[in-house]
């Protein structure tokens, strides 16, 4: 039901202590996201995208609002109805500041599409629906493709993940971190004509081809030959190593709803990696799909990330990770992490109820309030 329409009224907004430190530290006042840890000192379209998102959920309409134009004005050179946002902005080699490479992420444009479209609905806002409607029409038609004997994918950019080789195979890469479901099946909703609930259907079959031992790579290929039956196999550049890409895969799972059917063969899929967490202090920095091998230490996003998944397997080991996951906040070195914080407030603002999604991929908010009274606003 539209906002305004009866359903949900807004409140106060809520005080979320590692939403106010990622804005004090990586959002300027003009909306531009920067990551400091690069030496470009650049911004990408997935940093915009996800600050639209978690304003949102912060009921911070005057931030999502500087983000969106930024990302108009910056990486869209002035407009995005007719055309993807570049998705990286920064300093280049010549001193000069612009856009770095032109090309889109296409997981960035869904969380774009998605923010926009829930901020229409909450905040009652038409124009954020045209322009997201705008954003998912050249997502459909540049970012997703048809996988011979597979079915639908979406490409994480239109240029340079589809290779036609000399033998006459070809091979697709995709990152199956790209595929949030409860965005899926939000988008499905907001605009059924596109390819958003088949993609969702997709999501469970792509990670039961690509994972084993329940790790899914960061990167995965398909290739098709002549003469031979499709396979899914290791990404020639990358490997079979599961880490900072593939993390989400596990984020993503946990904080889909229990009752959709995709959630429930993700997480019997995934279980393998909640099982192998029993007795560490932190998640491996890197899992290996082929070998089941773990090594090195993850950071403290990482902690944060698996706390949703690992709530949702029932696994006694999410207290532990969500303490260890708290030093985001505490921890004066982890505040200098973009990739951290955002991993930090996507999971422990949903473990906190800050945000949950319900099984239409809508947006469940702390700081809204429904005819049955008051909802308290987390930890306060």
């Amino acid at each position: 039901m539209p906002a305004g329409a009866g359903a949900q009224t807004p409140r106060r907004a809520c005080s979320w202590p590692l939403y106010q430190q990622f804005l004090s530290r990586f959002v300027q006042d003009d909306g531009r996201v920067i990551d400091l840890s690069v030496r470009e000192q650049h911004s990408t379209s997935e940093g915009q995208s996800y600050t639209m998102l978690f304003a949102l959920i912060a009921n911070d309409r005057a931030t999502f609002d500087k983000a969106w134009r930024w990302s108009v004005a910056h990486l869209g050179g002035g407009t995005l109805v007719d055309k993807l946002p570049a998705w990286r902005w920064g300093r280049r080699d010549d001193g000069s500041w612009g856009v770095i490479d032109t090309n889109s992420a296409s997981d960035a444009d869904l969380w774009y599409a998605y923010a926009l479209a829930e901020a229409a609905r909450v905040w009652n806002a038409p124009a954020y629906a045209e322009a997201a409607r705008a954003l998912l029409r050249q997502v459909a038609k540049y970012e997703v493709v048809t996988l011979p004997r597979f079915g639908p994918m979406l490409l994480p950019g239109p240029q340079g993940f589809v290779l036609a080789n000399a033998d006459g195979s070809r091979e697709w890469r995709v990152n199956a971190s790209y595929l949030p479901v409860p965005l899926l099946r939000r988008l499905a909703a907001f605009d059924p004509a596109g390819p958003w609930g088949a993609l969702a259907e997709q999501v469970p079959k792509l990670i039961e081809a690509v994972a084993v031992h329940g790790i899914v790579p960061d990167w995965s290929t398909y290739r098709v030959r002549p003469g031979e039956p499709p396979e899914w196999i290791i990404d020639p550049d990358s490997g079979d190593i599961s880490s900072y890409d593939a993390v989400r895969v596990y984020l993503w799972a946990g904080i889909t709803p229990g009752g959709d059917a995709a959630a429930r063969k993700l997480m019997k899929m995934l279980a393998p990696v909640a099982q192998r967490m029993h007795g560490r202090s932190a998640p491996p920095e890197n899992m290996h799909a082929v070998s089941g091998a773990f090594s090195g230490e993850g950071p403290l996003g990482f902690s944060a990330a698996l706390v949703p998944f690992l709530l949702a397997s029932g696994s006694p080991e999410a207290a532990a990770q969500r303490s260890r996951a708290q030093g985001l906040v505490t921890n004066a070195a982890a505040k200098q992490n973009y990739y951290d914080t955002v991993l930090g407030l996507f999971g422990l603002g949903h473990a906190d109820g800050y945000y949950h999604f319900v099984p239409s991929g809508q947006l469940e908010l702390a700081w809204l309030q429904d005819k049955t009274g008051d909802k308290a606003c987390p930890r306060e």
